[in-house]
């Protein structure tokens, strides 16, 4: 009898299996969904639909799989199915707008979740997410109100307090947004990217420990936090604790290998420890990554600069300016870069340029003030010296030149001014200068 019993109750297995329910498929694709096996899940829904093909249910959790998957366009034909199923289901309509969303299609997601609201006016979810599309249109405000309503209706609503205060950035209310970070930390204190957040403010506003310690918190939080470590190294370069700061960039590097800017600010880094042959590596790798960062070539000729290879920096130079032609800064650098060359003229030119897009630029009148007098345009190097005083009155540099074009331009006692000047400014070569030219 035992025998039989078992064999009875296997066969009972077997049938059953042969002829799962509707019920049964829909609750094993939630199982498989909830242990992330969304293929898995789609396949049991597929089965459910198959079996019952009004279950809405069934569509609309079969949309979140394909979500998940990032396949967005299937999942907003699968949550449009079960609208037209149940068109009273607000959830559907918001999921659907967050599909458009990830899609780009903003302005179709806001009708998802003006319906939703429409359905159910306390849906706290449905207006955080408007109001993040809102955001994402730069619409600040838009999206504040819609924030303010879902922490109206949920005031322990972390996730709208840390986006209200990204909105808040955006409109730069800045006391706004640190309160919402603060406020975000108060109701969750797992929540390491309000940490990170905070952490950003604090060293925007210069105060480079307190942001460290926000970051110390986001990645005790999440050791895997790449953004965290990147920023952390931000803040230690912000204090010249550089060989600290780049082991930050290495880790956020080691966890987000793609990460170009983590290069490019490990290069910044290991430059100002000295190390060009390694900064030049990590501008490299920056733009194998992103071959139109202009930024990284700028800083990749500077480093050649450093180690005497004037054409390699002069090629990086150009590069930089093809991909920007208003780049100020790889204009000066490239006129640098022929001034090294004994290029006087063509370096003029890059100044010339430097100065079209930015006017207020002192050092660029200082060089080309240089340029200037090693071609012996005395007149023309004072007008320049001259201008970089009026724009930074501290410019011990520019007194010097212009003290030295004075003086061999036959103006000594006006030139020797300058460099007694250019000394009190901290310019010692001044004095040297002042003992040759104007105490005969």
């Amino acid at each position: 009898m035992k025998t039989t019993t078992i064999i009875i109750f296997s066969l009972l297995i077997i049938l059953t299996s042969c002829h799962q329910t509707e019920k049964e498929y829909y609750n094993r694709g939630n199982a498989k969904a909830e242990l992330e096996d969304y293929s898995g899940a789609i396949a049991d829904y597929n089965k459910a639909i198959e079996i019952n093909p009004q279950d809405a249910m069934a569509y609309f959790n079969r949309g979140n799989a394909k979500a998940d998957l990032k396949d967005y366009d299937g999942a907003i034909a699968d949550y449009s199915k079960a609208i037209e199923i149940n068109p009273q289901d607000p959830t559907a309509y918001d999921n659907r707008g967050n599909a458009k969303a990830n899609l780009g299609d903003y302005s179709g997601a806001i009708a998802d979740y003006n319906k939703a609201i429409e359905i159910n006016p306390q849906f706290a979810e449905a207006y955080y997410n408007r109001g993040s599309t809102r955001a994402n249109l730069k619409d600040y405000s838009g999206a504040i109100v819609d924030y303010n309503k879902a922490i109206e209706i949920n005031p322990k609503y972390a996730e709208a307090y840390y986006n209200r205060g990204l909105a808040n950035d955006g409109l730069q209310d800045y006391s706004g947004e640190i309160a919402d970070y603060n406020e975000a930390i108060e109701i969750n204190p797992q929540f390491a990217a309000a940490y990170n957040n905070r952490g950003a403010f604090k060293a925007n506003l210069g105060d480079y420990s307190e942001a460290i310690a926000d970051y110390n918190m986001a990645i005790d939080i999440n050791p895997q936090f790449a953004a965290a470590y990147y920023n952390r190294g931000v803040a230690k370069d912000g204090l010249q604790d550089y060989s600290e700061a780049i082991a930050d960039y290495s880790k956020a590097i080691e966890i987000s290998p793609q990460d170009a800017e983590a290069y490019l600010n490990r290069g910044v880094a290991k430059a100002n420890l000295g190390d060009y042959s390694g900064e030049i590596a990590d501008y490299s790798k920056a733009i194998e990554i992103n071959p139109q960062d202009a930024t990284a070539y700028n800083n990749r000729g500077n480093a050649k600069t450093n180690l005497g290879d004037y054409s390699g920096a002069i090629a990086d130079y150009n590069k930089a300016i093809d991909i920007n032609p208003q780049y100020a800064k790889a204009y000066f650098n490239r006129g640098n870069a022929k001034a090294d060359l004994k290029d006087y003229s063509g370096a003029i030119a890059d100044y010339n340029k430097a100065i079209e897009i930015n006017p207020q630029d002192a050092e660029a009148f200082d060089n080309r003030g240089n340029a200037k007098y090693n071609l012996k345009d005395y007149k023309g190097a004072i007008a320049d010296y001259s201008e970089a005083i009026e724009i930074n009155p501290q410019d011990a540099k520019a007194y010097l030149g212009r003290g030295l074009a004075k003086i061999f331009s036959g103006d000594k006692d006006n030139g020797c001014l300058d460099l007694s000047k250019a000394g009190e400014l901290g310019d010692e070569s001044a004095y040297d200068a002042i003992k040759e030219l104007c105490n005969k």
